[in-house]
């Protein structure tokens, strides 16, 4: 089967966060299981009551649970949702060389590639366990891949994390990390200021010195990235419920993606810094700083094998991303670990969402050899 009917399959699947993804990765799993490779599946509910699957197919058939393996090829199978007038979201379609579909880019174009490599692999002839690792829930926060780097149900050398970077070896990334602030005030009637206290104006206040965070940050700086440090985001306020009344609380969300090598509290803490400040002059200054995700950057250095091996098989030298990964959870199991797919992650999660078909075979190639390099007999 093609590199392109793979793919077909996958995209015909509805896979998108919010629903099950049982279907998927039940289907890979048979898929895994007809190329010779073991399939352990890895069941759990997430916080909506919703079944998930996580697949860990790995050659040869004994290996034992815990075990390392030398090269994981790592995928996430579900998807952003799609918008109801996209109504080919979910048939792969192919113009002018590209292939339009949901998942086409981020990231089942990948997981398409690893299959088509594994098919063109003698498995038989490799003296180094191979892994394919495909995750549930990447989208909302790499939840399924924590799980499975808290499970540890194996160890890993090598890490090829699928996602869309145009064939670019990236041997590091920036963490993601968000946080719910809550400023607090006294509601009271909008004719008498003094008899009340407007959260909305204290949190203006916080809005502003956080600012001043950012720019502090900036000089804790990582050369590779672009930008070269650690990014801050106010992306949503609300506050206040009615024009006339003084506003009792105001809520922000505060979004950051710090650099590898950096406390990915940093920022956190900084902001509450600045909230103490304002306490100083305003005793009944209320403030919380509630963090909800916590992930820091991670970082392959660039002479090691993987990154020279890709380097080599796609001519072109390893960079950074600035978006979130599933390569901080490989890191914990123990791998030097690259993100690397084909397609370009500006055209992913958007309606039209699609991946080069030349890209899409370069990537089933690449990957082919890469299995065949470090699994085969020869590796050191």
């Amino acid at each position: 089967m093609s590199v392109e009917e793979i793919l077909a399959g996958l995209v015909a699947i509805d896979s998108t966060s919010a629903r099950s993804n049982v279907e998927i990765v039940s289907h890979l799993a048979a898929r895994a299981e007809a190329l010779g490779l073991c399939a352990r599946l890895y069941p759990y509910t997430d916080e909506q009551g919703v079944k998930k699957l996580q697949l860990v197919a790995v050659y040869p058939k004994d290996f034992e649970d815990g075990g390392e393996v030398e090269l994981a090829l790592v995928g996430h199978t579900d998807t952003v949702p799609f918008a109801p007038s996209w109504g080919e979201a979910l048939k792969l379609t192919e113009r002018d060389g590209k292939l339009y579909g949901r998942g086409a880019c981020d990231t089942k174009g990948f997981i398409a590639a690893a299959l088509a490599a594994l098919e063109e692999v003698d498995l038989a002839r490799l003296a180094r366990p191979v892994a394919l690792v495909l995750t549930a829930d990447e989208e909302v926060g790499c939840l399924g891949a924590k799980r499975l780097a808290e499970a540890r149900p194996f160890r890993a050398r090598h890490a090829v994390v699928g996602e869309p970077t145009s064939l670019r070896p990236m041997r590091a990334g920036k963490g993601y990390c968000l946080a719910e602030v809550v400023v607090r005030g006294r509601e009271g009637h909008s004719a008498y200021p003094a008899l009340g206290a407007s959260a909305i104006t204290r949190a203006a206040r916080l809005v502003t010195r956080i600012e001043a965070v950012a720019e502090e940050l900036t000089a804790l700086r990582h050369d590779a990235f672009d930008p070269p440090h650690t990014t801050v985001n106010v992306g949503l306020i609300s506050g206040g419920t009615a024009k006339n009344v003084i506003a009792g609380e105001c809520r922000f969300t505060l979004e950051w993606r710090p650099v590898p090598g950096q406390p990915p509290e940093l920022a956190a803490d900084l902001v509450r810094r600045e909230a103490e400040h304002l306490r100083a002059s305003d005793e009944d200054f209320d403030c919380e700083v509630v963090v909800s995700r916590l992930d820091g950057g991670a970082e392959t250095r660039g002479d090691a094998p993987l990154v020279a091996a890709l380097e080599g098989l796609t001519g072109q030298t390893a960079g950074t991303v600035s978006f979130g990964t599933e390569a901080p959870q490989m890191a914990e199991l123990g791998a030097d670990a690259v993100v690397f797919g084909p397609g370009d992650i500006r055209v992913a999660h958007r309606t039209g969402e699609f991946v080069p078909a030349s890209e899409l075979r370069d990537c089933a190639r690449i990957l082919r050899r890469t299995i065949e390099r470090f699994c085969g007999a020869g590796h050191q």
